[in-house]
């Protein structure tokens, strides 16, 4: 989840907008990775959700996580919904059921995001324990249905509740009942950024088969692999997909400006409200011409927010997030930070990659991003399975990894991509895993999930 940002510098041009994006540029030195990580908290005793409040709450875990690392509360209205720290740079903040989320510091290393990780991890331990509180690592709760999972007291998940229904079959499935992990990388300049959008948009696919992990709803498999990327494909197709567009000549800041524009908005935040304006254009915005705010201009804070509310499968903001992959066992979060520094931040990794995806068409790209939920590493693109595309990917990610040269402890960052590589050799996606232990040791039962890929 973005945090609502609060800029209120008026806007009034498209090129305003298109300079908003152009201050992302950054020298190579100043490269960083951040990771944003959800996962399901529960109750211990019956693995059931939380509810937002009460003594075994979200709000609870909140609280005294706040006690413990002394950051600043974001608050609505009497609410508390997130923590910032301020000095750091990282956050944690809520999905609209209750998903728990790190959105992690901008950081050197992929070695730095590891150690975040695992602090974040203890710390949450340190306060959840206590409250007979649990967390899972999963793309989509393998239990739960979406009548028993709480709704956050948030405003911006109050519209989009209201509006998913209205665009798609799967919104409030996405919203309520999936978890996720995304890298966020940086670019050196325009250019270095559309290639790095191509690269990651046509590899996504592959990054969902790597990561998929969520075959199982209501406590049955759901005939899928990665059921949240399959949700993705029904949620709205006004603000997803693979953007074709991106691939066209011309393709830049402008070119996302002008999409970004006609992206139907969920809200303009006033204050401490939020203002339904679903179904209306950020043009009608910047013209003063929105209906339920008439005359109102818009702001640098309605940019921002509006780009947090987009959600292809790579976004643009003032950075690149990787958004294909399911949500796992911690040890598989450092590993997709790995997977994308290792193809996007060296050059030779880039351009090979680059090559690989570069003859794809429009169409198949999207071909094998509607295969690759059910299919995993079994779909084919040009006569190719998913899994030759993956272990060349590995390849070209180690090699750049080598070439970056970071040590911890004399091991570079290669060693996070493991968990990767053991999945290719044996030829199954984590997916997979899992289903063999439904079918076989778990008796037909989602519940060993609960103990066994626990934090």
């Amino acid at each position: 989840m973005a945090r609502d940002q609060i800029d209120q510098t008026p806007i009034e041009t498209r090129d305003e907008l298109v300079a908003w994006l152009e201050r992302g540029i950054k020298p190579r030195s100043r490269f960083r990775v951040g990771t944003e990580h959800e996962k399901f908290a529960f109750t211990l005793s019956r693995h059931e959700p939380l509810p937002y409040a009460g003594r075994r709450s979200i709000r609870a875990l909140l609280e005294g996580m706040q006690m413990l690392l002394g950051w600043e509360p974001i608050t609505e209205g009497p609410n508390i919904i997130g923590l910032l720290d301020v000095t750091g740079g990282g956050a944690i903040s809520l999905e609209p059921g209750g998903q728990f989320e790190l959105s992690g510091a901008p950081l050197e290393t992929v070695h730095q995001t590891s150690a975040e990780l695992q602090s974040h991890l203890a710390q949450l331990r340190e306060v959840a324990t206590p409250l007979g509180i649990g967390f899972l690592g999963l793309g989509m709760n393998p239990k739960w249905t979406r009548a028993e999972v709480a709704s956050m007291p948030k405003g911006r998940y109050r519209i989009m509740t209201s509006y998913m229904p209205k665009v798609g079959c799967h919104g409030l499935d996405m919203m309520y009942r999936t978890c996720t992990v995304q890298a966020n990388l940086d670019f050196s300049s325009e250019a270095d950024m559309v290639k790095k959008l191509r690269v990651g948009l046509a590899l996504q696919p592959v990054a969902t088969a790597l990561f998929a992990n969520s075959p199982f709803t209501e406590g049955k498999p759901n005939g899928f692999l990665s059921y949240r990327s399959e949700i993705w494909r029904d949620t709205d197709p006004d603000r997803t997909g693979m953007l074709p567009f991106a691939f066209e000549p011309g393709m830049g800041f402008e070119r996302w400006v002008d999409y970004a524009l006609d992206v139907p908005m969920y809200f303009v935040k006033r204050g401490d409200a939020y203002i339904d304006v679903a179904g209306q254009s950020f043009r009608d915005l910047l013209a003063g011409r929105l209906s339920a705010l008439p005359g109102e201009r818009a702001t640098l804070s309605d940019w921002a927010n509006h780009l947090t509310t987009i959600f292809p499968e790579v976004r643009l903001k003032r950075f690149l997030e990787m958004r294909g992959a399911d949500a796992g066992p911690w040890q598989r979060v450092p590993a997709l930070a790995a997977l994308w520094v290792g193809l996007l931040y060296d050059d030779d990794a880039l351009d090979a990659a680059w090559d690989l995806v570069r003859p794809w068409s429009a169409e198949e790209r999207q071909k094998l991003r509607d295969d690759v939920p059910k299919l995993g590493f079994k779909a084919v693109i040009r006569g190719r399975r998913v899994l030759e595309l993956a272990r060349d990917c590995l390849a070209l990610a180690r090699a750049g990894l080598t070439r970056r040269g970071r040590l911890d402890s004399d091991e570079d960052e290669t060693i996070y991509l493991k968990p990767l590589e053991s999945f290719v050799e044996r030829g199954i996606t984590p997916a997979e895993e899992l289903l063999e232990k439904f079918y076989g040791p778990w008796h037909g039962s989602v519940e060993p999930i609960f103990s066994q890929y626990a934090y």
